[in-house]
């Protein structure tokens, strides 16, 4: 899930909120209870949940070609 930076207009407040894509944008800020919350635009951030899909998955396949 993508990670989203919010800063709010009125008091200043910065913080970082982890939501879906298909999630509405925040508006109210959690410290000073007003709609001034604004989303930043930053670099794109996001978790990878589970176990390692490399590590699990294709690290250790034993279905690789030969090249000759």
């Amino acid at each position: 899930m993508p990670i989203y930076e919010y800063l709010c207009n009125g008091c200043g407040h910065e913080m970082e909120l982890i939501q879906k894509m298909s999630d509405d944008p925040m508006k109210d800020c959690p410290v000073c209870k007003e709609s001034k919350l604004k989303k930043l635009i930053s670099s794109t951030g996001f978790r990878l949940k589970g176990s390692g899909w490399y590590e699990t998955d294709f690290k250790n396949s034993k279905s690789s070609k030969k090249s000759g």
